[in-house]
């Protein structure tokens, strides 16, 4: 017994919009299977005295479509092998927006049956006609159960298909929210090309309010004119700052060099610290976007120098995140973060090539001197040289305060030796710092913070009373800090 399903469509519409082809395959089929008896030609069908089984029951059974398309398939193999040909209908085209299909063809000569596609007119042509737009110009067809808001071009006519209830559009509208003003037009499209076509222009907001929903319904997003609706999109930023050292861009942008912004990007950088110790979302928010455009802008240089651009930039920090995190994108097992950390030093080491030179070697050159304590001694730590406590290292902070006294008390050129022994005390401390995970840097500035805060509430004190600092003894003065320090600041 010739086992087979031939798989048609039934149109985006009326039966009107049905071909005779179809018609006839239809009112032929011994067994008729619908995904669904929701379609104008049904009416038709029941009308023929034509009889068919519809999976209609299986969508209230799953909370997810997958699960819904996987027993359809299921049901139509069985069928197949029972009754031998069959005949599955769909609405639309069967090649478009039919997760079912496409496991059927899949799967159909594993499962010992041939799969046969037919035609049938999609919901495409009419939408087009209906909506008056020319797909030339740029469209996209997403599926509303499974939108994804990165994979959205709000530049083209976005057409989001399978849209089928409320819960569907709430989803779809929390996805478009994402991307666009809550009160952003528009359209739903219902049955486009029949008598029973309907388009309705909505707000955004109201999607999922007070409108009626079928398998028949497609929601249409115009594409974005205005530019500052898409200023969230790096694609926007990238060519904001491509217009900035363009010919008629900005004289500022377009004289800086890698070299001449270096100040820029450390001072960058240290602002989104201060912002990260104030917990200040919004400061972050902004200081994030400085460091950004630094990123930027080196990007932009190197593109404009035909070098490289932000593209060879992502995608080597890509390549590199993969590469680096096996337990992640890969089959390794890691118990912890420590071990992490050592499968990343150990496949940094492989990329690198690198030769059995000095650890020093690894730490930036251009780091503060503090920075440059912390990761001289960590490194020096993997190589064994470190105390198993801190209990040394506190008697080495000892020591080396000792000897700056001696030196304060006989050195001949005291500025060069207290110098020498006052670095030796900051370096001792740092490995304090280390053994207790305190990033010196991050400490020192979090002090230097709270020390501005404090002394300019002291400013703001002696203002208020109008008298200058020196009208002002240091116990006064002290008095001030201590109540900036009991205000919290």
């Amino acid at each position: 017994m010739e086992k087979k399903i031939t798989i048609i469509g039934l149109g985006a519409g009326d039966l009107n919009q049905l071909t005779i082809g179809m018609w006839k395959e239809l009112k032929d089929a011994e067994h008729l299977f619908l995904r669904t008896k929701e379609h104008p030609v049904v009416g038709d069908l029941i009308t023929e005295g034509i009889s068919f089984t519809s999976f209609d029951e299986i969508y209230e059974q799953w909370d997810t479509f997958e699960k819904v398309y996987e027993e359809i398939v299921e049901e139509l193999f069985k069928a197949a092998h029972e009754k031998g040909a069959i005949v599955y209908a769909v609405p639309g085209h069967p090649l478009v927006a039919e997760r079912a299909v496409q496991l059927l063809l899949g799967q159909g000569m594993e499962r010992g049956v041939e799969v046969t596609v037919k035609g049938g007119q999609s919901f495409l042509d009419p939408i087009f006609a209906a909506l008056h737009i020319d797909p030339i110009e740029g469209f996209q067809l997403l599926d509303g159960t499974a939108l994804k808001r990165e994979e959205i071009q709000l530049t083209n006519h976005v057409l989001i298909a399978q849209v089928y209830d409320q819960f569907i559009a709430s989803e779809v509208k929390l996805t478009l929210m994402e991307e666009l003003p809550d009160d952003y037009e528009v359209f739903i499209v219902t049955a486009a090309g029949s008598h029973l076509e309907e388009i309705k222009k909505v707000k955004l907001y109201e999607l999922d309010r007070e409108v009626t929903l079928n398998n028949l319904t497609t929601l249409y997003v115009p594409p974005v004119k205005q530019s500052e609706t898409l200023y969230h999109q790096f694609e926007a930023l990238r060519e904001i700052i491509a217009t900035l050292r363009g010919p008629n861009g900005c004289p500022w942008d377009r004289k800086q060099t890698h070299e001449s912004l270096k100040p820029y990007l450390i001072e960058e950088a240290y602002e989104l610290i201060e912002a990260i110790d104030e917990q200040d979302d919004d400061h972050i928010i902004e200081e994030l976007g400085d460091v950004l455009l630094q990123v930027m802008l080196h990007a932009q240089i190197g593109e404009d120098d035909g070098m490289f651009s932000i593209s060879d930039v992502i995608r080597m920090l890509s390549e590199k995140m993969v590469r680096r995190h096996p337990h992640v994108f890969g089959s390794v097992k890691v118990e912890d973060a420590e071990e992490v950390v050592s499968n990343w030093n150990d496949i940094k080491k492989k990329e690198k090539g690198m030769k059995e030179e000095s650890l020093i070697q690894a730490v930036p050159k251009q780091a503060t001197s503090l920075m440059k304590a912390y990761q001289y001694q960590k490194a020096a730590a993997k190589a064994g040289f470190d105390w198993k406590d801190v209990q040394p290292m506190w008697e080495k902070v000892k020591e080396e305060i000792d000897e700056f006294q001696e030196e304060v008390k006989h050195a001949e050129d005291k500025t060069e030796a207290m110098s020498k022994e006052y670095g030796d005390i900051l370096f001792a401390l740092v490995n304090v710092a280390r053994f207790y995970k305190i990033d010196p840097e991050v400490a020192l500035a979090g002090t230097n913070q709270k020390f501005a805060r404090r002394f300019q509430y002291i400013e703001k004190r002696v203002k208020d009373l109008n008298r200058p600092f020196s009208a002002f003894t240091l116990e006064e003065l002290d008095q001030f800090w201590n109540e900036a320090k009991e205000n919290g600041l």
